[in-house]
């Protein structure tokens, strides 16, 4: 899993006049909390940093470096603005080595399937699933094969396997299903 660097200035005033001038500037307003800091840490960051960490499917682990403190975090929400899209609020949780952590995986799908190739469609149902273990054995995504699924069939995630990590996310939800497109409903419907 990759590192960036976030480099962070703290901030004191925490009103909203304060906030709004921290966004004019360039800068998104952020908080980090979790072990081995006592005490939450409001800093803001230049917006660009984050073009790697946030528009990106992979996973990042983060080093902050807060005028000069270190700290490891993941990224554990980013709000947006409604209308422009632009990242408004990020919350870091810090994390040590020896420590599981809670975090979203993506899931990479692999493999042909046979119900693509008969017209099927890939249908997405979840694209991150929820994983506990050391930042250290977390891997950048999770591998769905969907080799075998025909038309009609799902990929769930007790078919998945996790070497290192525990996931959290239900065995019975359904990662990507291959849908049957209305003109091969049709023919299933006359055959009958």
């Amino acid at each position: 899993m990759k590192t960036l660097e976030i480099i962070g200035f703290k901030r004191a005033n925490l009103d909203s006049a304060s906030l709004n001038e921290i966004r004019e500037s360039g800068n998104v307003p952020c908080v980090v909390y979790g072990p081995g800091i006592p005490e939450q840490i409001h800093f803001s960051s230049p917006i660009i940093l984050f073009r790697d960490l946030i528009y990106t499917p992979e996973v990042h682990l983060v080093e902050l470096n807060i005028e000069g403190t270190i700290v490891k975090a993941v990224l554990k929400d980013a709000q947006f603005h409604p209308v422009s899209e632009t990242l408004l609020h990020a919350d870091f949780m810090a994390y040590t080595e020896d420590k599981p952590i809670k975090f979203e995986i993506p899931v990479k799908v692999v493999g042909n399937s046979p119900g693509i190739a008969k017209g099927g469609k890939l249908e997405f149902k979840t694209r991150k699933l929820k994983v506990k273990g050391l930042a250290s054995q977390l891997p950048d995504f999770i591998e769905a094969d969907i080799s075998n699924l025909d038309l009609g069939k799902s990929f769930k995630v007790a078919e998945l396997s996790a070497d290192g990590f525990e996931i959290l996310t239900s065995p019975n939800v359904s990662l990507v299903t291959i849908g049957i497109p209305r003109a091969l409903r049709g023919k299933k419907t006359e055959e009958a």
